[in-house]
């Protein structure tokens, strides 16, 4: 289980980004990957199939957990480049993916840069295209670090307990701002084309963040890719129906 308690700091300038090797040493890499005000402990319903088999990374994304957000602007790329550094820091060039939310979109990213090679990659409520996000837009502006603390007290306690250097609203603004970003910075967009491995795109049935359309039109642009919508789950899926999450898994990898 991931449990910040027995991992690592990476420096990556100015930031320290928190990761944890568990599971299997000779087995397959397999990342997860978090989404927004979330924690690598987000998977742990999960985890306990796949341990045995696989050599399992988590990582805090920069600002999250025990990851110091640093001095550069939140984005999408600069997460990317966090989770390759990490990656290079252990010596994995081959893995596979596991992204939920933000850390899908993370993952389509890193998936078509071509940096590394990505065997299978899985994503649960993960938007990929700037066009089909804009639409959230209006709702992401609304949001303050006080609008969140009062929806999800959890997700600031958290915060409190495991950030080395808790900046709550500061925090929640960039996050707003990289939600937000039309740059290339943002979301990967056209260049999920260059994805070769197989996909498999989760997304609940109620999830209200990411649509059908956003699938069906990913399933246009990536050749190799599955889709799975989730009965009776909003955008965490994989914690609102776990066993059709694992089994999904199962068959997938």
């Amino acid at each position: 289980m991931l449990d910040h308690r027995s991992g690592k700091c990476l420096a990556v300038g100015d930031a320290d980004i928190y990761y944890e090797v568990q599971g299997n040493t000779e087995g397959s890499v397999l990342l997860f990957l978090h989404g927004g005000f979330g924690t690598m402990e987000t998977f742990n319903e999960v985890l306990p199939s796949v341990v045995d088999d696989y050599r399992v990374i988590g990582m805090d994304s920069r600002g999250h957990g025990k990851s110091t957000l640093g001095s550069e602007p939140l984005t999408y790329e600069r997460l990317e480049k966090d989770v390759e550094a990490v990656l290079t820091h252990l010596g994995i060039n081959t893995l596979s993916v596991v992204g939920f939310s933000d850390g899908g979109i993370v993952a389509y990213r890193l998936a078509s840069s071509g940096a590394f090679k990505v065997e299978r990659l899985l994503t649960i409520g993960a938007e990929w295209s700037t066009e089909h996000a804009k639409a959230k837009f209006p709702l992401y502006a609304k949001i303050t670090g006080d609008t969140w603390k009062k929806k999800f007290p959890g997700d600031f306690e958290v915060y409190q307990k495991l950030n080395p250097k808790p900046d709550f609203d500061g925090f929640c603004s960039q996050l707003i701002q990289m939600w937000s970003d039309v740059a290339e910075s943002g979301y990967p967009n056209e260049r999920v084309h260059t994805i070769t491995c197989p996909v498999l795109a989760i997304r609940g049935e109620e999830d209200f963040l990411v649509s059908r359309d956003s699938v069906a039109a990913l399933a246009e642009k990536v050749e190799n890719v599955q889709s799975l919508e989730v009965a009776s789950a909003g955008h965490e899926a994989h914690r609102e129906q776990p066993a059709v999450f694992l089994k999904a898994f199962k068959d997938f990898f």
